[in-house]
């Protein structure tokens, strides 16, 4: 690895982006079995959204709606499928101070993303917000550059458990919605940074 690449100890440098080091060496599979996708319930606030997310979903409305459960649409319909929150920041709209307005429950609790099961049958395009795609990554501007970090939640642990089971680490999992936000291009270039640290520092487990 080229000196280049070297930010900090913590964070590496692709491109334009501060690549947290824990989304290289830590190890991450969703576990919707153990977690039922808390993370679409949990929180005070709905997901952030980009204005342009905002749009695509919007314009997709009318297909959306019947997807959505009954209170969920009543939502949408009175108040739009977003909103304003308290810090200034564009999120989608919740139901009853907690629910994702797009959740949905399946057998055994689980929640789903409405938008993201649309996509995966060829109902609609991948409207899914990138907040919600690329979790446990968020992202935050620092100057120029993008940082991504690594969130850990409790809710998460038996992802980072399945993970390490299975020998995959975030940034594997996370491909799709990498590759969806930053390109293929960027994505390699993530991939052989990220070969070429464990290579030279697997000596050095920070990922417990």
């Amino acid at each position: 690895m080229t000196l280049s690449h070297h930010l900090s100890k913590y964070m590496i440098l692709i491109k334009d982006t501060l690549v947290s080091l824990d989304l290289i060496e830590r190890f991450f599979v969703c576990n919707l079995d153990k977690c039922l996708g808390q993370c679409c319930v949990d929180g005070d606030a709905g997901a952030p959204l980009l204005p342009e997310e905002k749009r695509e979903i919007d314009r997709h409305l009318d297909a959306i709606l019947p997807l959505l459960n009954p209170k969920a649409r009543e939502v949408v319909k009175e108040e739009g499928s977003s909103y304003i929150d308290e810090e200034g920041d564009l999120v989608t709209q919740i139901v009853e101070g907690k629910d994702c307005v797009f959740t949905t429950y399946a057998e055994g609790g689980k929640c789903l993303c409405a938008l993201e099961k649309a996509y995966r049958e060829g109902r609609l395009p991948q409207l899914k917000p990138s907040s919600c795609h690329l979790y446990p990554v968020r992202l935050k501007q620092v100057g120029d550059f993008t940082a991504l970090n690594f969130h850990r939640w409790k809710i998460c642990k038996p992802a980072e458990i399945l993970g390490r089971a299975q020998g995959v680490r975030a940034y594997i999992f996370l491909k799709e919605p990498l590759i969806r936000k930053f390109g293929e291009e960027w994505y390699e270039e993530l991939c052989r940074t990220a070969e070429e640290w464990i290579k030279n520092n697997s000596s050095q487990d920070r990922r417990h």
